[in-house]
C-alpha cells in the first residue's frame, strides 16, 4: 500500500488582485433580466448590475456603451420563444392574434417588460424572427409587403402600449383602492352620466378581455384591407 501523496491538491483558481473577473455578454444580460424582476427598471443601474455580477462597472461598458444598449439586448432576451413556429392549422387572423398574444405574455412575464421593449432597437434572432413571422403571415393573407409591415407595426404598437398600461396599473393595493375611491366620488356628482354606470369596470379592468377586444377591432380593420388588396386587379 502506498503512502499519502505529496502532490498538492489544487483548489479553485485564485482571483488576481486588482483585476475583475471576466464576464461574457450573455451572462450580463441574463443577470440584468434577473435584477429587473427583482428591483424594476428605474433601480436597474449599471453600478448595481456590476455589483450583482461581482465585477467593476468598467467591465460592463466593455460590452455596452450605454444603458440603452443593454436594454436593447434585454428586450431581445425577453422575446425568447416569440419566433417559434406557428401552429399550421390557424388562419391568418388567428396567427396574428397568436403573435400578439405571445408578445404580450412575454412582456408581462417580467417586471417593467413593456418599458424595456419600448424604444428598443434589437437586431437579434428573437426580435427579427418575430417580425418576420408577422410580415409573412400578412403577405400570405394578401397584403403588399409594405402594407404588411405597417400592419405588423400597428399590432405590435397596440400590444406594447396596452401592456405598458397593464403593468403600470399594478401599484400597491392600497394605492389602487384610493384611486378607485376618488373615481367613484368624482362620478357621483352626476356630471358624467355616461361614464358613471361603468365605474366598476373602469376601476377593476379585466386587462385580458380589454386586450382581446381591441385586438378584434384591429383584426376587423386588417381584414378589410386584406379583402381590398385581394380584390385589386
Amino acid at each position: 500500500m502506498s503512502g499519502p501523496s505529496n502532490t498538492p491538491v489544487e483548489g479553485p483558481p485564485r482571483r488576481r488582485r486588482g483585476r475583475p473577473p471576466l464576464v461574457d455578454r450573455g451572462r450580463v444580460v441574463a443577470v440584468a433580466v434577473e435584477l429587473l424582476d427583482e428591483v424594476g427598471l428605474d433601480a436597474l443601474t449599471m453600478r448595481r448590475l456590476a455589483e450583482a455580477l461581482d465585477v467593476r462597472a468598467g467591465t460592463l461598458y466593455g460590452h455596452f456603451a450605454t444603458k440603452r444598449d443593454l436594454l436593447d439586448d434585454m428586450a431581445e432576451a425577453l422575446l425568447a420563444g416569440c419566433a417559434d413556429p406557428l401552429p399550421p392549422d390557424l388562419d391568418w387572423p388567428d396567427r396574428v392574434a397568436e403573435l400578439a398574444g405571445r408578445l404580450r405574455l412575454a412582456l408581462l412575464r417580467h417586471r417593467d417588460g413593456a418599458r424595456v421593449h419600448a424604444g428598443a432597437h434589437s437586431v437579434g434572432p428573437h426580435t427579427l424572427g418575430f417580425a418576420d413571422h408577422f410580415v409573412r403571415v400578412l403577405t400570405d393573407a394578401g397584403l403588399p409587403p409594405e402594407d404588411a409591415l405597417r400592419a405588423a407595426f400597428t399590432v405590435i404598437d397596440y400590444t406594447v402600449g396596452h401592456t405598458l398600461e397593464e403593468q403600470a396599473a399594478a401599484p400597491p393595493h392600497d394605492r389602487l383602492t384610493a384611486a378607485a375611491d376618488r373615481l367613484h366620488a368624482a362620478l357621483r356628482t352626476g356630471d358624467h352620466p355616461h361614464l358613471a354606470p361603468l365605474a366598476d369596470l373602469v376601476t377593476e379592468p379585466d386587462f385580458g378581455a380589454r386586450f382581446a377586444y381591441g385586438l378584434r377591432l384591429l383584426l376587423r380593420g386588417l381584414a378589410a384591407d386584406v379583402d381590398g388588396a385581394v380584390g385589386r386587379p
